[in-house]
């Protein structure tokens, strides 16, 4: 089986539809690790595509937020002038939707397949759903606690991960050659290995990699690809400014962080 698994997508509407163009062909199933709206100026379409053809849906904080199950005090100016404005601009199905999206962490399931044992979907640390994990000092608690050998998360916007072996510890970043171009990276999952495992951002990138990030699972393999794929990014700058939102959010798509 192949999942694709999304995170982050930020109401990013051109990186979805190209992310999701890339992707065609390559996936069984898609798991989406939360985030879907905030920053971005498409949540409603996000929402649209997204919601009939993922097989596993976890809440991220944003979506928390968005929905008003939350307050946005906790958020930055700018965060927060967009959680305001998702916040009007829902419709009342996708508003009522996105309430009912889960917290993780979560084991996902398929059509045809048993439940996936070795696999958690979660949006922040599997600790935690809103803390980040940034580096090796953050992984190491998840890694121990784990109750599965793989956890893909999100909320960092940054591709790659963390993996364990009995005493060794790696962390994993996808080697690119370009920052203009589609390009794929797989990353070998050996038996006996642990991995924490980020997707990276579709639709804002924070690793200085402005194209949009996902990965592609494949159990029988045992390997996940990770993928960096172009869009259309003047265009989705252009839905933010004329959204009336703040000109920071249009800018930092551009630099990728």
């Amino acid at each position: 089986m192949r999942a694709l698994i999304l995170s982050d997508v930020h109401a990013n509407l051109e990186a979805l539809k190209a992310s999701l163009e890339a992707a065609a062909g390559s996936f069984d199933t898609l798991w989406n690790l939360g985030d879907l709206v905030g920053y971005g100026a498409s949540p409603n379409q996000v929402i649209d595509i997204v919601r009939p053809i993922s097989a596993l849906d976890v809440r991220g904080n944003h979506d928390r937020v968005c929905c008003g199950l939350t307050s946005a005090l906790g958020f930055n100016p700018i965060a927060r002038a967009a959680a305001t404005w998702t916040q009007d601009e829902l419709t009342p199905e996708n508003l009522n939707w996105l309430r009912s999206v889960p917290p993780g962490p979560l084991q996902p399931e398929h059509p045809g397949h048993p439940e996936i044992p070795d696999v958690t979907c979660a949006h922040g640390s599997p600790l935690n759903e809103d803390h980040y994990i940034l580096n090796m000092r953050d992984a190491w608690a998840p890694l121990q606690q784990m109750t599965t050998a793989i956890t893909f998360f999100g909320h960092t916007h940054i591709q790659g991960g963390f993996s364990q072996k009995e005493h060794d510890w790696h962390e994993v970043r996808p080697h690119y050659i370009t920052r203009n171009d589609a390009e794929s990276w797989t990353l070998p999952i050996p038996p006996g290995t642990r991995h924490l495992i980020n997707p990276g951002s579709i639709g804002q990138p924070r690793d200085c990699d402005w194209r949009a990030a996902f990965a592609i699972y494949d159990t029988e393999a045992s390997a996940i690809t990770f993928h960096r794929v172009p869009y259309d990014l003047t265009a989705a700058q252009g839905r933010i400014l004329m959204a009336g939102l703040p000109e920071r959010l249009a800018a930092r798509l551009r630099e990728g962080r």
